[in-house]
Formats: structure tokens, sequence, C-alpha cells
């Protein structure tokens, strides 16, 4: 079980490697830059879709890249369930 905070672009090392590592049993939480990765009919959406991990994304970042209202499909957590997040998952892997 695997907290994972992604922070890059889509065609980085750490989203490719973040992928190929997260499990069933682990979430990725998008946040800053990471957040872009979630639109729709993209293929880092598909790819994120495709992953086996419960994805969700920091609302404050979706808000500030101008998002909020175009990404469908995708949870979205406060800061306080970020924190809640890192209290169930022991371990934590930060993707930039």
């Amino acid at each position: 079980m695997l907290l994972h905070t992604l922070n890059c672009s889509a065609d980085s090392d750490a989203f490719r490697d973040c992928l190929r590592v997260a499990g069933e049993n682990d979430t990725i939480v998008l946040i800053g830059d990471g957040v872009y990765l979630a639109l729709p009919n993209t293929s880092p959406r598909l790819a994120l879709d495709a992953n086996p991990a419960r994805i969700v994304a920091l609302d404050t970042d979706t808000a500030a890249a101008g998002l909020a209202h175009r990404l469908t499909g995708i949870e979205r957590i406060d800061m306080d369930g970020l924190v809640s997040l890192t209290e169930v998952y022991p371990r934590q892997v930060a993707w930039y």
C-alpha cells in the first residue's frame, strides 16, 4: 500500500515509472502540474484510467490550473482529504 503524489508532465519518466509501480491497493494523488494528466480524452488520462490504483486530484491545484470543470470522472480531494490519505498509507512516494 503506497500513496503516490504525482507532480509532473506526461512526457516525464516519473509519470511512466509511477504508473508502472502503482497497484490496486495504492492511491495516486495528482498535484501541481500533475492535474493536467487528468484531462479527458488524452493519452495520459487513458493511461491513468487503465491503472488499477485509485486516482484522485487535489482540488486547489485543479482550480488553480483552471481545470475544475473539465476534469470529469476524477475524484477530487481537499487538503484535509490529502492529510487523511497520509494517515491511511504508511508509505508515500513523491514523483516529480
